[in-house]
């Protein structure tokens, strides 16, 4: 997505998406750490239910990116992710709370446990932010060769369908 936005935004635009990832991730891990995880795992029907929403959500954003057909500008209307929208995506984002739940399950210390799910949260933040701009910065340096509408046009339904397509983990 922030490939995607890089493209259709450019660096400084795609910066609060950027940060809303850092805060919502970060969120969600302090949040599994500290028990909601262990909520969904024994809800089995909120976990389904969460599945189904996300899952819904994410075919729709990826129905969004892949008819896109304009690299976003003030003009077109398009908006690239606001802080507080790139944020509550982390928290319907499935692959987040997998990864959430796997990191908190994988490295968290029951000896130290409130020390050691902060440093997790704390190392995931640190490493998500140049990974983010990496990303980020991909995208903004296709913005040249993607003004040809028809590579734009190939690259967003490239990207919707990968979108889509990373849900059939979620399938099993």
């Amino acid at each position: 997505m922030l490939l995607a936005s890089g493209v259709n935004f450019g660096m400084a635009r795609t910066i609060p998406h950027m940060v809303g990832i850092a805060f919502g991730f970060g969120s969600l891990l302090l949040a599994t750490g500290f028990g909601l995880g262990q909520i969904l795992e024994a809800s089995p029907g909120l976990h389904f239910a969460m599945k189904i929403a996300s899952g819904l959500y994410l075919l729709w954003l990826a129905w969004k990116i892949g008819t896109a057909r304009a690299i976003g500008s003030r003009e077109s209307g398009a908006q690239p992710f606001t802080v507080l929208q790139a944020a509550g995506f982390q928290w319907v984002n499935p692959k987040a709370w997998a990864v959430g739940i796997g990191a908190m399950a994988a490295y968290t210390d029951p000896a130290n446990y409130s020390v050691t799910v902060l440093l997790v949260a704390s190392a995931f933040m640190l490493v998500l932010a140049p990974c983010a701009v990496l990303w980020c910065g991909m995208g903004t340096s296709l913005r040249g060769y993607l003004s040809e509408p028809t590579r734009l046009k190939w690259f967003n339904i490239t990207m919707g369908v990968i979108l889509a397509a990373s849900l059939w983990p979620m399938l099993r």
